[in-house]
């Protein structure tokens, strides 16, 4: 209610508003006499009214608390309405003091609440302060044992902390060293233990005092001393009743391996005791292959000895062979799960043994580091396992070698072994000892082949002076390219070079033990054979005879095209000597031999050697007849009789082709004779063909003499 006082004050204002010239004056109107220099009350309050501010909130908000209150503008009202304001203040401002005094009670009630708590306050600090005088002493103590247990609490966790990262238990101990606990998995857990630990004691060898972290790797190393040996007996022992027949490694032996390929020594002397024992395994299991009898004596019903199945020498070899690339097959796949599979494993292992073995190390530092190749080491060991059964198999076949007579099966077998040769140099590489047990038994049977061979070809000497009287291929020759065809069908079923050169060059060796010998006997016999002037092509019929049988053995094989190449050239050039051969027989028995000879060098320059005396003699009348006449009688049968000179020709086509290109010859020969006589009877009759024949003797002129044309001598020789 107070806060609603200042409103009326306003009010004046309005009641000099609504009061008009004749009302009476109001209450509210100020007194006659308060302005001494007002002359007119009335001008005062026009101007009071004049210079209140409508826009004033003080004054609206007057405006509107009397509109709330409802008041009508009367005089009664407005008489009423100052003393009703001030009577509303007053009583206000009497309920605000008596508020006031019931909050000075409060607070004196608030006072005497705080007076009594500040003396409970300051008996309790009383109290407080002779306890804590009391037990001060006692606090401290227990602040001091606090900070021991704290102490000893932390050192705890630490000793086991220490424990647990660096102390093995006696319970790991046992798992580790004692050889009555098992290689478990407890056991490679409880390794890794103690690897780590030696690896984190590196931390403890970084502070001041050494002495635990020394006596801890000491201990440890210890410890991992006896695991490894108890690992490597246990490798040793696991080895001894290790099956690869069905080719399963178990996963303790793999991780086994894996785990002692950290000590390069121990991881060397199982492999070596591991091949020691699979190559007396596989040597007895390849004396029971051979024999049926296992090495204890025992007979085995179920294998069939290759020594009874094999009936054939050839058969023999590649038994055993086959036999021993099985077993090969079989146990590189048996250990390939253990070196392929796991090979990066264990030369990490293999790095880091070499690393902590320190004299391997400085032994192997002027060679560098050596890496672990997995698939060498696999075929290292393969080759190891084989060994046994290799020497074996190396005797045995040495035998078969040097007891054989036969040419052909000699190369069979070397052929044979190269093809092994070949097969275990991709399966074990190129340093395995089984590939040098190949090389050199297939060396040998290739020297025993030759040996044979320089024996028959000694053996056969005697015939070399024997040719037939067909003059066709002797039988030695026939013999050896029978031989040689057997050679070549299993030389071109081997695994020899890709190229067709390349298997060329590789057969040349071949060739010159098994065909050369021959066709150079084949040449002696040729230079053999009586001279016979009538009859030149004795010789060159007889080694084209050779050379075509040759030629037809070598055909089928695509390798032997350069040797076939090479027959067919010289073919031709003793072609060249039969050609030359049915020459000589056209011009000798055609009568006109002495014509061609006296006539073929001329040219038409020298035609006045013919027409002029003394004239040749060849171009008399009666030799010149004679000629003529002998030619007559040559043409009918020339052809069948030139023929005839070759009928021991073995190739009929050839005959034919030599035939014919004599008779071109022959022919070229008689039309240069032709034209020169010709050109002669026109020099003779001055070129009008009628006259008499001069110097010439004999009547009438050449051509008269001589009638045949060229084109005669063609037609008769076709």
């Amino acid at each position: 209610m107070a806060a609603k006082g200042p409103g009326p004050i306003t009010l004046p204002s309005y009641d000099a508003i609504s009061l008009g010239p004749q009302s009476p004056p109001s209450v509210l109107s100020p007194p006659l006499g308060s302005s001494g220099k007002s002359a007119n009350p009335v001008s005062s309050k026009v101007t009071a009214v004049l210079s209140t501010s409508y826009a004033d909130a003080e004054f609206r908000e007057s405006l509107s608390l009397l509109d709330d209150r409802g008041i009508r503008n009367t005089a009664e009202a407005r008489r009423q309405l100052r003393l009703d304001v001030q009577k509303e203040v007053i009583e206000s401002n009497g309920e605000i003091i008596t508020e006031f005094g019931r909050v000075a009670e409060q607070l004196r009630r608030i006072g005497t609440t705080i007076d009594r708590l500040n003396k409970s306050y300051q008996e309790m600090k009383s109290h407080v302060t002779a306890a804590h005088d009391a037990t001060s002493s006692t606090i401290q103590e227990a602040s001091s044992l606090m900070t021991q247990r704290n102490n000893v609490e932390t050192k705890q966790r630490l000793l086991k902390a220490l424990r647990e990262r660096f102390v093995l238990t006696e319970d790991e101990v046992a798992s580790l060293t004692m050889t009555a606990e098992p290689v478990d998995d407890q056991f490679f857990q409880v390794l890794n233990k103690a690897k780590r630990i030696m690896n984190d004691c590196e931390i403890l060898l970084g502070f001041e005092n050494q002495t635990l972290g020394l006596e801890i790797m000491d201990q440890t190393s210890k410890n991992l001393n006896q695991a490894f040996q108890k690992l490597y007996r246990w490798v040793q022992k696991e080895f001894k009743t290790l099956n690869l027949e069905n080719p399963q490694i178990h996963a303790s032996v793999r991780r086994a391996l894996r785990v002692l390929a950290e000590r390069p020594s121990l991881f060397q002397n199982c492999l070596d005791f591991f091949a020691e024992a699979r190559e007396q395994i596989l040597s007895d299991s390849f004396y029971l292959a051979l024999t049926g009898t296992s090495a204890a004596g025992v007979k085995d019903h179920s294998v069939k000895p290759i020594e009874l199945v094999a009936h054939d020498p050839l058969r023999y070899v590649g038994d055993m062979l086959a036999w021993a690339h099985s077993a090969t097959v079989s146990e590189r796949e048996a250990l390939e799960v253990l070196f392929v599979s796991d090979g990066d494993e264990i030369a990490k292992g293999i790095q880091e043994g070499r690393e902590n073995e320190l004299w391997r190390l400085m032994s192997d530092e002027g060679d560098g580091p050596v890496e672990f190749d997995a698939v060498k080491a696999l075929n290292d060991l393969v080759d190891r396992d084989m060994s046994g059964a290799a020497r074996i198999l190396r005797q045995r076949i040495e035998q078969v070698i040097q007891t054989n007579e036969e040419t052909i099966l000699a190369y069979k077998l070397a052929n044979l072994l190269g093809f092994y040769r070949f097969t275990f140099s991709k399966l074990l590489g190129d340093e395995s000892v089984l590939l040098q047990s190949m090389t050199s038994l297939e060396s040998e049977a290739l020297r025993q082949f030759r040996s044979l061979m320089r024996d028959h070809i000694a053996t056969l000497q005697g015939e070399f002076q024997h040719t037939p009287s067909d003059l066709g291929p002797p039988e030695f020759l026939q013999e050896a390219l029978k031989q040689l065809t057997a050679i070549m069908k299993t030389y071109e079923t081997s695994l020899a070079a890709s190229s067709v050169t390349d298997r060329a060059t590789d057969f040349e060796p071949i060739l010159a033990e098994s065909f050369d010998p021959f066709l150079l006997g084949c040449e002696n016999m040729s230079q053999t054979l009586p001279d016979d002037t009538n009859d030149p092509s004795t010789r060159p019929i007889f080694l084209i005879n050779c050379l075509l049988a040759a030629r037809h053995a070598f055909s089928p094989f695509d390798f032997m095209s350069a040797r076939s190449t090479q027959l067919q050239a010289r073919i031709d050039s003793l072609a060249s000597e039969l050609t030359s051969s049915q020459y000589s027989f056209f011009r000798r028995s055609s009568s006109l031999e002495p014509l061609f000879d006296a006539l073929g060098p001329l040219t038409e320059s020298d035609i006045s050697r013919i027409i002029n005396p003394p004239g040749l003699p060849v171009l008399h009348s009666d030799a010149l007849a004679a000629a003529s006449q002998g030619l007559d009688d040559f043409l009918p049968s020339a052809v069948m009789d030139a023929m005839e000179n070759l009928k021991h020709l073995q190739d009929a086509r050839l005959a034919r082709e030599v035939t014919e290109e004599a008779a071109d010859r022959f022919c070229l020969d008689f039309e240069h004779v032709e034209d020169l006589l010709v050109l002669a009877d026109e020099l003779a009759t001055g070129g009008h063909g009628d006259g008499e024949a001069g110097d010439v003797e004999g009547p009438g002129p050449l051509r008269a003499l001589f009638p045949r044309t060229t084109g005669e001598i063609r037609v008769l020789l076709s």
